[in-house]
């Protein structure tokens, strides 16, 4: 039996329950990768499939998202949006937007953004990663169809990570039932949808930089292949490129493999 039960999880979304459709799995390789192989299928916007564990979990640039039943939430839903890919710049960050406004709603504290895509625990100046968020996106000029995976720590994992790691647990002055912590990030996400949809990121941006980790820090960004840049972060602009400020002036980063670090 899943742990996660829809009827249960429909009472707590009120009045916005037929905005979805949920599917609970006790295990899949990949809560994305079954969504995607539904929406080939004709599954329609608001389909949402949520698994206690996953083997083949995925996140940014290839890299594996671990679950586990009882200790994570990992679950993903199916939007479409109007025109090309090329309008949701932002997107990411919108979404990150979405997931801290559902965990302070529920007495969280201390939680924090980190561009492009990552949901940090800040405690004593530290800073640890509470949630990822991976985006896929298909379509043709006219629509686009998105994927959106979310991987919440309920718990703090347990093992070696290449940076620290927490969980919701520590954030929250109560447990929270998982009912009510999916039930918030759904009635969340779709909130924040809505407004992209007519405003786009911008609408959005301040919401987003009043939670950015590193904004005006000192920072340095990697990528694979290229020198290491070190700034000033300046936050985001309307379109969601990060604003790195230099030597040379403000910098506007696009590419999604960077990775930024406190310097």
């Amino acid at each position: 039996m899943p742990l996660i039960d829809p009827v249960l999880l429909k009472t707590r979304l009120g009045t916005l329950a037929g905005r979805f459709d949920v599917d609970a799995l006790e295990a899949c390789d990949s809560t994305s990768s079954e969504l995607l192989r539904r929406a080939d299928l004709g599954a329609p916007a608001g389909t949402v499939v949520v698994a206690d564990s996953q083997h083949a979990g995925r996140g940014r640039r290839g890299r594996q998202w671990s679950s586990s039943a009882g200790a994570s939430l990992t679950f993903s839903l199916l939007w479409r949006s109007a025109g090309s890919a090329a309008a949701l710049g932002g997107l990411s960050l919108a979404v990150g937007t979405a997931v801290a406004q559902a965990l302070e709603s529920l007495g969280a504290e201390g939680v924090r953004l980190k561009w492009p895509n990552d949901v940090l625990l800040e405690s004593g100046g530290e800073f640890a990663k509470l949630a990822g968020i991976l985006i896929e996106l298909a379509g043709d000029r006219r629509s686009t169809q998105v994927c959106i995976g979310i991987g919440l720590n309920l718990q703090q994992p347990v093992g070696e990570f290449p940076q620290p790691v927490a969980g919701l647990a520590q954030a929250m002055p109560a447990p929270v039932e998982r009912h009510a912590v999916l039930a918030a990030m759904l009635v969340a996400l779709i909130r924040v949808l809505d407004r992209f949809a007519v405003d786009g990121f911008a609408g959005l941006k301040s919401e987003w930089e009043a939670r950015n980790a590193w904004q005006d820090r000192q920072v340095c960004l990697l990528a694979d292949g290229e020198p290491t840049r070190y700034g000033i972060c300046r936050g985001v602009d309307g379109d969601g490129a990060l604003l790195l400020e230099t030597a040379t002036g403000i910098e506007r980063v696009l590419a999604g493999d960077l990775s930024l670090r406190a310097a």
